[in-house]
């Protein structure tokens, strides 16, 4: 979608298109209500500016949305189409590097009590699996905060994936 049409959608159409980037409703109400932007980058700025005050609750809200790190995202929606292209990766690992991953998300899961986020595009299987092996060192307060920086990446990248810069006259 270019900006041009992004900026002229009633409201309830633009949360539609934003929320999939991450399903924080003060995030996805402030992206919106702060149209029209003159380009793209200034959305994107925006979003960042927003997402800086992201919160443990936040963090809560948007994972219910989120497959496991490895795990195929079901269903037709935009959001599980970014998913699954996100997470090409994982898709293509050898099995033990898949089964590592798969082991590796029961053990945050169990010592962290939610599933383990990463912003996996552009990211190899191998690197996803040697930084989940990592944060799963970190303290509940490190690790929530690390986890809502991945979140806050996906959002961006996501939204930026989402709007094209307005299209020429």
């Amino acid at each position: 979608m270019d900006l041009a049409t992004f900026n002229a959608l009633p409201d309830a159409e633009a949360a539609a298109v934003v929320r999939p980037c991450a399903d924080i409703p003060a995030w996805v109400d402030d992206v919106v209500s702060g149209r029209p932007y003159p380009t793209r980058d200034a959305l994107v700025r925006h979003a960042a500016d927003s997402a800086a005050h992201w919160s443990e609750p936040d963090l809560t809200a948007a994972l219910a949305h989120h497959p496991r790190i490895g795990e195929r995202a079901r269903g037709d929606t935009r959001e599980a189409a970014m998913s699954r292209q996100e997470q090409g990766a994982c898709s293509s690992a050898d099995d033990a590097t898949a089964a590592a991953i798969a082991d590796g998300n029961i053990a945050y899961e169990r010592r962290f009590g939610r599933i383990f986020l990463i912003r996996a595009a552009g990211r190899t299987a191998p690197e996803i699996l040697e930084n989940l092996i990592a944060r799963l060192r970190n303290d509940d307060a490190t690790e929530t905060l690390v986890a809502i920086d991945e979140l806050r990446q996906i959002a961006l990248l996501r939204l930026e994936g989402l709007i094209d810069e307005e299209t020429p006259a």
